[in-house]
């Protein structure tokens, strides 16, 4: 099965979005208070990532109508880690998003997905702590997420291995890595990302390629493998980090697509955050 997994790495057919209410201006949960969000540039900048999924990329793209009593559910990553034909639906961290899975699950199910949900109160999981590198998960261990969830992780996902990480001076082990191709890890530069890295290269069998980039805000960027595109990578566009989009530029083999996301940055949300990917094997 994880071969399987490998071999199809980055296939994509489906996405799951949702959109931004005017409470997540105020109201949305952040690390860091002050920066005001420009609302109107938050939803084009939105706008334009669903854009990419829809129109350039060929994607199937769910798009959840906006709750205002829900300032943090665009960020639908954390609600849900989608692996094959499995969805686990998460509880995350913070207690004020757990409502957010309802329309999500539902989604899912619509999907026809194998969803399974995470009960045991003790557990705590957002998905911006998990990263799938087509061979393993690595599990950040967090303000958010803690071992009894990455431990239901493990058994809701039995046919891959599952390392856990230390993430201490960030909210989620993607705020400064992601896999940015097949074999190839997008890290930080910070010293926080660079013991994580080295943390993950201990616990696995397997050697990764690693992608450094000048900003850890810009290793989270999103790989698909595209029929008839190939390579594709979602990252931060030149205007937000300028030197990290040059690294970005050497990867010649791949579809670049830079994106802006300054506004949802001011509320802790990265690239993967927006969207949940899913692979369909089957037609519905």
């Amino acid at each position: 099965m994880a071969g399987l997994a490998l071999s199809g790495f980055g296939r994509c057919t489906h996405a799951i979005v949702r959109a931004i209410p005017d409470s997540l201006c105020q109201e949305a949960l952040r690390t860091e208070k002050g920066s005001v969000v420009d609302i109107s540039l938050a939803r084009k900048h939105h706008e334009q990532y669903v854009g990419v999924l829809k129109n350039k990329l060929g994607l199937s793209v769910i798009e959840l109508p906006a709750d205002e009593c829900l300032p943090d559910a665009p960020f639908v990553e954390d609600v849900a880690i989608v692996c094959e034909e499995t969805a686990l639906i998460t509880r995350p961290g913070a207690p004020s998003r757990r409502k957010e899975a309802e329309a999500v699950k539902k989604a899912l199910q619509d999907l026809q997905l194998n969803v399974v949900e995470m009960t045991d109160e003790n557990a705590t999981l957002d998905g911006g702590d998990v990263l799938f590198t087509g061979r393993e998960f690595f599990v950040g261990l967090s303000k958010r997420t803690n071992q009894r969830g990455a431990e239901i992780l493990a058994d809701t996902f039995k046919d891959y291995a599952v390392s856990t990480v230390p993430v201490c001076e960030t909210l989620h082990l993607k705020s400064f890595c992601s896999m940015a191709g097949p074999n190839l890890i997008a890290i930080g530069s910070s010293e926080a990302a660079q013991k994580a890295l080295k943390t993950m290269q201990q616990m696995s069998d397997h050697r990764y390629d690693k992608l450094t980039l000048p900003d850890d805000a810009a290793a989270n960027c999103i790989y698909l493998n595209i029929p008839s595109k190939g390579h594709v990578l979602l990252h931060r566009a030149p205007e937000d980090f300028p030197e990290s989009a040059k690294v970005f530029e050497k990867l010649k083999e791949h579809m670049l697509i830079p994106l802006p996301n300054t506004e949802l940055a001011k509320v802790d949300g990265c690239l993967t955050c927006c969207s949940l990917l899913i692979n369909k094997k089957t037609s519905l």
